[in-house]
């Protein structure tokens, strides 16, 4: 049950929104026990972020939030994935991408908590 939350200052054409969201579902497999198949996407973009005290440059921020556990040895392979989708499909500078992970213990779905 992973949810990834991005912001970005740059505005992603239908196009970006896509390729963006398809390989977001292909990275979030690096986790063991996750997949495409129950991820949900959040794609914000025109946002207004200020990196270093400026808009100068293109910016991201994208939360990953997990059900359970992310064993650590995953984290950096994603962060590198996902910080790499961004940089190649909407020319954001890698050094201007934040990735943000978070655990949850307690989840809804459906009517009911795991």
């Amino acid at each position: 049950m992973p949810f990834i939350n991005s912001r970005v200052s740059t505005v992603m054409t239908a196009s970006q929104r896509s390729s963006v969201k398809e390989k977001l579902g292909r990275a979030i497999s690096i986790i063991p026990g996750k997949s495409e198949e129950w991820l949900m996407v959040e794609l914000a973009d025109g946002c207004d972020l200020y990196f270093r005290g400026e808009q100068t440059q293109p910016s991201a921020f994208v939360e990953v939030k997990v059900f359970g556990v992310i064993p650590e040895g995953c984290l950096d392979k994603l962060t590198g994935e996902i910080c790499g989708i961004y940089e190649q499909d909407l020319q954001i500078p890698q050094d201007h991408v934040y990735v943000k992970y978070e655990e949850v213990s307690k989840w809804g779905w459906n009517g009911s908590n795991f």
